[in-house]
């Protein structure tokens, strides 16, 4: 298991910060995990298996 941070999740998405907090809001995104007082990372199984269904689902 490794864990990501917010440029990386950007990256492998292809969407913006704003658009990432926005979809954990709406609980259509992995949420992130805290690693302290201003410090988030997401598991990156997660955000694969996210967009694996995203992929899935436009076919």
């Amino acid at each position: 298991m490794r864990l990501i941070k917010l440029k990386e999740v950007m990256h492998l998405t292809a969407l913006g910060r704003s658009s990432i907090y926005k979809m954990m809001e709406e609980e259509s995104f992995p949420k992130s995990i805290n690693l302290g007082i201003r410090s988030v990372a997401w598991i990156e199984g997660d955000i694969l298996e996210w967009i694996e269904e995203k992929i899935a689902n436009n076919q």
